[in-house]
């Protein structure tokens, strides 16, 4: 009796918590054999994935954050390592990518400021080329290629246009081949909103994946539609399962599932990869979910019965690997950190790594973009916290941030403790820090502590908790989501030290 209790409390916590999203570790009632969703917890939105040998490639929507485009590879499809950002160059809001190899190259065909783009490399560690535009309208760029070889990209609205042999290029005239599968007018959705078109060969048909209902708004909008032909130019056969994944009521704990795309391991299973928000946490952004999906005797394919997202599902393989990332980062080495970026620049110029800190100039406001640093955090609850060193007229802050119109946290200058509440500042412990001070926030479910210390001992709560759960894209619009940030404000310099992230269980 008490190990059953035993169990029942571990599954609990496996669904109520929050959990590293590049390393499996929570427990299930059906134990080590299975998985449970989401494979990326946090905002890892439009996955798009690729494999190659035993080794599987992903990459998802970088948007207003820089490097953009960061690649993760995995050999079990659960646990994921980064391997590098392919984007430096700012281009605006990166969007649903597609990554695949074509002759021996690798590229990332993407969309950004209603123009559409591609990147390619010789290898997958890059170095990766500057971004070239490909002078087609519409976004969510698929890439296929036909029975002779000849490659080509499906856009948005079910249409396709021929690429030149080097992919580099559009090579003919955009045309039409899908309009989509038709939701019952009953439903509650976003909007229509076909997107994420992805082909896949299997057998003598392609089949081609697409997102529609809109990818916030309701709960039921956002879905994954399934068409096949025996031709990637159509016509296309809508399937009799569609969807094939749909969030069917609110109570459900993912919500908007959608943006799939089909892949096959090495031992000829297949799976559906695809994003969806989490209930009470849309703030978190979209996250990474994997389903397994089955072919029927007649050719289609769909999700086999049984199969819930909120539960555990077997893993593709018995034996999974480690993944060492982290979102603690000593600031010690010579480079970024790969789980950080800038919110919308990237500039070489503005930092520099100095006896085991970060040091980063000041620039702006919190209201006036001062382009923090960013972190996704992966927990629904956790503590972050900074050591940070003011020099000049500065001020340096740890926040939680989604734009510069939305955003609250702690900062200090070379005297006071200031804390920031929607963009109300006020020094709420002045004459404190002596430019040197160490900040936390402690975030309970949504619930925002915030705290300083002066010797990284004995800490000090402000007078003020935030509570965050609605900033997020239902109420205020950009896809994005609520994130860890690092600011360096004003004239002068922040030196961040001993960035520490830690999951409260």
């Amino acid at each position: 009796m008490i190990q059953k209790k035993a169990i029942a409390i571990l599954v609990l916590l496996s669904l109520v918590l929050g959990v590293n999203a590049q390393h499996q570790t929570r427990v299930n009632a059906k134990g080590s054999a299975y998985y449970t969703n989401p494979i990326f917890s946090g905002d890892y939105p439009d996955p798009s994935i690729m494999r190659e040998g035993d080794t599987y490639y992903m990459v998802h929507s970088s948007f207003e954050y820089y490097p953009g485009l960061l690649i993760w590879k995995s050999k079990d499809l659960i646990n994921w390592t980064p391997v590098g950002n392919a984007l430096y160059k700012n281009v605006g809001s990166v969007w649903a990518p597609d990554i695949t190899k074509v002759n021996g190259k690798y590229y990332i065909y993407f969309p950004a400021s209603d123009k559409n783009y591609v990147i390619c490399a010789n290898s997958i560690n890059g170095p990766w080329s500057d971004p070239v535009e490909l002078k087609v309208e519409g976004i969510d760029p698929g890439h296929f290629a036909d029975q002779t070889g000849k490659h080509y990209l499906y856009l948005n609205s079910g249409s396709y246009v021929p690429l030149s042999d080097d992919g580099l290029s559009i090579a003919g005239e955009v045309k039409h081949a899908y309009n989509g599968w038709p939701i019952p007018k009953d439903w509650s959705i976003e909007l229509f909103a076909l997107e994420g078109p992805k082909v896949t060969k299997h057998g003598e048909y392609y089949y081609l994946t697409v997102a529609e209902g809109g990818t916030a708004g309701p709960p039921t909008g956002h879905m994954i539609i399934s068409a096949r032909s025996k031709s990637p130019f159509g016509p296309w056969e809508n399937s009799p399962y569609n969807p094939i994944i749909r969030t069917q009521k609110k109570s459900e704990r993912w919500w908007s599932k959608g943006h799939g795309t089909l892949i096959d391991d090495v031992n000829g299973k297949w799976w559906l990869i695809f994003h969806a928000y989490e209930k009470d946490y849309l703030n978190m952004g979209r996250q990474t979910m994997l389903e397994p999906v089955e072919w029927t005797k007649d050719g289609w394919f769909r999700i086999p019965e049984g199969v819930k997202t909120e539960n555990p599902i077997k893993r593709p393989f018995a034996k999974g690997e480690n993944s060492q990332f982290t979102l603690s980062d000593s600031f010690a080495g010579k480079s970024l950190g790969l789980q950080w970026k800038f919110y919308q620049e990237y500039d070489a110029a503005r930092f520099h790594f100095v006896d085991n800190s970060l040091a980063i100039k000041g620039k702006g406001s919190i209201t006036a973009n001062c382009s923090p640093l960013l972190c996704v955090p992966a927990d629904h609850s956790y503590t972050a916290e900074v050591e940070m060193v003011i020099d000049g007229d500065a001020t340096g802050g740890l926040v939680m941030f989604y734009n510069s119109g939305a955003n609250s946290g702690i900062l200090a200058n070379s005297k006071d403790i200031i804390t920031n509440l929607r963009g109300w500042h006020f020094a709420s412990n002045p004459n404190v820090s002596n430019k040197h001070v160490f900040l936390r926030l402690k975030n309970i479910e949504n619930t925002v502590d915030m705290y300083y210390s002066l010797d990284s001992k004995e800490w000090i709560k402000s007078g003020s908790s935030i509570e965050v759960s609605s900033i997020n894209h239902n109420a205020l619009s950009g896809f994005i989501s609520l994130r860890i940030g690092l600011c360096s404000i004003g004239k002068g310099t922040v030196k961040f030290k001993n960035f520490k992230y830690k999951a409260i269980q």
